[in-house]
């Protein structure tokens, strides 16, 4: 769990919105902002520079995009440590997904709750994905729409076990830590044991990029549901 302050940077083209989140996230104990950005051209040189926990980024802004932002930020050669939540108008903005390739921890809907987003932002500062199974469905709708062209299984799945494959699968298909247990008749604690590995193994920060690994590589095609 993090110590000390969250620090939190906004990324939004609408000055009235950043000013808006920066009086929310300011007023909340333990969080603090410490850049506004309008363009995702800024968001790149704010996070390279401040080094915040979470950039919260709008998608739509002019120039560079929060798509190609949040790719040159949560890129190997990007500030170590930065997470990015993203922001979207729709549940099923088609950008969504291609933000999530791009290393996104999660996204919100822009009228999602004062309280929710507070929470959100914790929970991606925590090193979480804020996916919930509802969204992870969603999203795997867009997959199936705009198919990567996957990479050969060997050379990404080769060092899992049979059982680290299943789990993946489920996290695919949207199914929640207790929908596993329940489907694989194991006890809580082995799949974050489990999820744990396919972190490491695939070299993945979260949930949500368990999800494009496995469509990328093509386990769920070649996995059909049960």
């Amino acid at each position: 769990m993090l110590t000390g302050q969250t620090r939190v940077l906004v990324a939004d083209d609408q000055a009235l919105l950043r000013g808006s989140f920066r009086i929310l996230i300011d007023s909340a104990p333990g969080m603090q902002v410490v850049g506004e950005a309008a363009t995702g051209a800024e968001a790149v040189e704010i996070a390279e520079r401040e080094r915040p926990d979470v950039v919260v980024m709008d998608l739509r802004m002019p120039g560079t995009d929060g798509i190609e932002a949040t790719r040159r930020i949560c890129a190997p050669s990007g500030p170590p440590g930065v997470r990015v939540l993203v922001l979207t108008m729709f549940d099923l903005d088609e950008y969504v997904f291609a933000a999530l390739r791009a290393g996104a921890s999660g996204f919100l809907l822009k009228d999602t709750p004062p309280a929710d987003l507070l929470r959100a932002i914790e929970v991606v500062a925590a090193g979480e994905a804020l996916l919930a199974p509802g969204v992870t469905r969603r999203l795997i709708a867009e997959f199936a729409r705009h198919p990567a062209p996957a990479r050969p299984l060997a050379r990404d799945l080769d060092t899992l076990t049979e059982r680290e494959r299943e789990v993946l699968v489920l996290v695919a298909r949207g199914l929640s830590n207790p929908e596993i247990s329940a489907r694989l008749y194991i006890s809580a604690a082995t799949v974050k044991t489990h999820l744990g590995h396919l972190f490491a193994k695939l070299a993945a920060r979260d949930r949500a990029q368990l999800v494009v690994v496995a469509y990328e590589t093509g386990l769920i095609s070649a996995a059909p549901p049960r």
